[in-house]
């Protein structure tokens, strides 16, 4: 694992002066324009800047002295990294072009992409993440364009209930260190994975641009009773043999309370029989998936001399 101080050639303890004094040095030294064709040239100067871009910046340099080098890689991507890195004009006091530094660095072309890093916190599991970051942008621009703030995603835990009837929960966030309490109204219907907006709630923008959103992922608790399938629930019930021969009514717990259900003579195991609209609200648009009952039939282990003759005597009469 790199260990950019040991790149740059400075202690722990360097001042930024030192860093940036060590990373010109450097920089002139091992510039491709310095050293055409040269491709170890080349690599180091890519380490030179990647390291650099980490030191210079107090707090992408605090997470690596806090974390290490490992640690911090697993938190940064090479977005991270070089987001609102500015050389050009190091670069332009050494005399050298920024006009190509991009295609050293990177590799040629534009490059986009998108990444979350989540983080899990005592105000909650939360990401941050960028959908087409572009890194021409940054150094054609010198960092200094107003630029969108990061967007995040928090993660939140609801009850099934919870997802079928609605709710609004109070969730707390840290945004440029402090921590803010939002309302997040929970609509009828909502599934795992789905995502809520809220405007404005991420990353402070740069050089006066916005804020970024924050998206409110949900996770639906399995629950003891229900089984969930899209706007479905499935329950599953228990009867003896007798009341699967001759019938019976049964109460069946479901998201809107207890509903008596009428088994008819003659059912058989895994039946499944159907409560129409007593599943789960459709997110988008009127109505309610269904409730299914799946039958099962108990049969005892141990009997008493009576059952015992009784079911020897219906076994005589082909039942």
């Amino acid at each position: 694992m790199k260990d950019y101080y040991k790149i740059l050639g400075v202690s722990k303890n360097a001042t930024l002066e030192e860093i940036k004094k060590a990373y010109r040095q450097l920089a002139l030294k091992y510039h491709p324009d310095r050293n055409k064709g040269n491709k170890e040239a080349e690599e180091r100067f890519k380490e030179i800047n990647e390291a650099y871009a980490v030191l210079s910046d107090p707090e992408k340099r605090r997470q690596y002295d806090t974390f290490g080098a490992e640690g911090f890689h697993q938190r940064f991507s090479r977005e991270d990294i070089f987001r609102g890195f500015d050389i050009g004009d190091i670069l332009k006091d050494l005399g050298f072009s920024t006009s190509d530094i991009f295609t050293t660095l990177f590799g040629g072309g534009k490059k986009r992409g998108f990444r979350y890093t989540t983080f899990t916190s005592p105000f909650g599991r939360y990401s941050t993440g960028d959908e087409g970051f572009d890194f021409v942008d940054y150094f054609t621009r010198g960092g200094a364009g107003p630029s969108k703030g990061r967007d995040m995603i928090y993660d939140l835990t609801i009850t099934l209930e919870e997802a079928a009837k609605g709710t609004e929960k109070v969730i707390s966030i840290r945004r440029d260190g402090k921590i803010e309490q939002l309302a997040i109204k929970i609509p009828p219907g909502i599934d795992t994975g789905k995502k809520l907006r809220v405007p404005g709630k991420g990353e402070r923008g740069t050089g006066g641009g916005p804020p970024g959103d924050l998206y409110v992922r949900v996770q639906v608790q399995d629950h003891p009773l229900f089984h969930r399938e899209g706007d479905d629930i499935h329950i599953e019930r228990e009867i003896n043999f007798s009341e699967a021969v001759l019938g019976t009514t049964i109460e069946v717990p479901t998201l809107n309370g207890i509903k008596k259900v009428k088994i008819p003579p003659g059912t058989s195991g895994n039946k499944k029989l159907r409560l129409k609209g007593e599943g789960i609200p459709h997110l988008k648009g009127g109505g309610r998936g269904d409730a299914y009952v799946r039958i099962s039939i108990r049969v005892p282990k141990k009997l008493t001399s009576k059952q015992r003759e009784l079911i020897e005597a219906l076994s005589k009469e082909g039942i």
